[in-house]
């Protein structure tokens, strides 16, 4: 091929942001140039997701989106969970060339190496990563950065597809860890959000007791000029410990998101979810005693299969009392696979949506009261980028999760970190903010 170039669409979660942009990175090592558009891309790459139908059907949206569109002789692949798990189905998609399992990321670049494919029956097979650090030359055009520390799950959740998709549980060595962090710093990022598909099973694989805790002890000890934010974490797996650390340590993000799905206790058993409504509340409550002005945001899912109305109203009062700060609203989806997909008391999609619905306005409210009381209050802000909803403006990110807005000045650049003062709440998400 004569034109080395590439274009990544990717779909889903944080996890395979990080792994397209991976792939990007060692591509342009290689030499390759990322394309602008599928229509100059000779090599387009869909990175899938699977973890809804919604989400499947995106996928399969983008692939065929990607094979109308794609110059004569560009070559479509589809890569990540959707060709693990379901790899059958994208295969007879006409035009779709090329199907990669998660196995296959980390390799994507030998794989093209040449700029061709190089005996494409030898990589149908899948399998799962098992070396994902990247380097930071991936992150160039963002302002925080983000590092994969875990990958895979064994939590069997009824309804989850994810294990299969992802497979055992795998963390990144804690001196890998550190190198990159040491090399995200040198480049000049405030800002690094720890992540993972099981994040708070990190070093289970390991030997030596490695957890996330002790990992975060040791990222201490390395007093880098960033702060570190942790992406989903259960709540079962919230030491006190950590909860103490979050309050003590300003390098630590004062957010985190948590996974409830359901308030319902049955429906959390019929879940395997490994906790109660009351033990959730109890938790929820007493982190944020502990920590003022933590922003927590909640997963929950509705429609789940023998979710009646007393069960989604069990859901509905709990996270109405609870003082967090947003919600991601889910609506159950079979999948092929899983326990769930075999139970009985399937919900309407009607009354799915309809419940999803009154969670989404709840999750208005409940945004706008943390807002307003984080009013009149002084924050360290990352600088982010020029504001597209304000223009003239520059839009930033608080250790809390707040997204603020701010007067462009003189010297003000991405990746610096700020002091503002939150001053008025504009379009229900975004506060106004000064410098202090």
């Amino acid at each position: 091929m004569e034109n080395r170039s590439f274009k990544i669409i990717t779909l889903g979660c944080k996890v395979n942001h990080y792994e397209s942009q991976c792939i990007s990175s060692r591509l342009l090592k290689r030499g390759w140039k990322e394309a602008i558009n599928i229509e100059e891309a000779q090599i387009i790459i869909i990175n899938t997701c699977i973890v809804t139908q919604k989400a499947s059907h995106q996928s399969r949206q983008a692939i065929r989106r990607a094979i109308r569109g794609k110059r004569r002789g560009a070559l479509v692949m589809a890569i990540g969970c959707y060709a693990q798990v379901y790899g059958q189905e994208l295969e007879g998609i006409e035009g779709l060339d090329l199907v990669l399992g998660n196995g296959y990321k980390d390799i994507l670049d030998e794989i093209l190496e040449g700029g061709r494919v190089r005996d494409p029956n030898r990589y149908t097979k899948v399998g799962f990563s098992t070396n994902w650090s990247c380097p930071v030359e991936g992150f160039n055009v963002k302002s925080r950065a983000f590092l994969k520390i875990q990958d895979g799950c064994d939590s069997f959740c009824s309804y989850c597809i994810v294990p299969y998709a992802r497979g055992p549980i795998r963390s990144l060595s804690p001196e890998k860890v550190i190198e990159m962090l040491r090399r995200f710093s040198d480049a000049g990022f405030k800002e690094v959000v720890l992540t993972g598909v099981h994040l708070g099973r990190y070093g289970r694989d390991m030997i030596g007791d490695w957890t996330l805790l002790r990992l975060l002890k040791r990222i201490k000890r390395e007093n880098l000029p960033l702060r570190i934010r942790l992406s989903s974490l259960e709540l079962t797996e919230i030491q006190d410990e950590l909860i103490e650390m979050i309050l003590n340590e300003p390098w630590l993000c004062r957010h985190l998101h948590i996974p409830l799905q359901s308030g319902d206790d049955e429906i959390l058993k019929r879940m395997n979810r490994s906790y109660s409504s009351s033990y959730f509340r109890e938790k929820i409550q007493y982190i944020t005693y502990r920590i003022p002005d933590i922003s927590i945001g909640v997963d929950v899912m509705v429609g789940f299969p023998g979710e009646d109305e007393n069960a989604f109203k069990n859901t509905f009062n709990l996270l109405k009392e609870l003082p967090i700060s947003y919600l991601h609203v889910f609506i159950y989806s079979d999948r092929k696979g899983t326990d769930a997909f075999h139970m009985n008391g399937k919900i309407p999609y009607e009354i799915q949506h309809h419940r999803s619905q009154i969670l989404l306005k709840l999750s208005k409210e409940k945004r706008l009261g943390f807002l307003r009381g984080c009013l009149n209050k002084e924050f360290n802000v990352v600088v982010e980028k020029e504001s597209k909803k304000f223009p003239g403006l520059l839009e930033g990110l608080t250790d809390n999760y707040i997204r603020v807005i701010f007067k462009r000045e003189e010297g003000l650049l991405r990746k610096m970190l700020l002091k503002v003062k939150t001053i008025e709440i504009k379009d229900e998400r975004y506060v106004f903010s000064c410098r202090c």
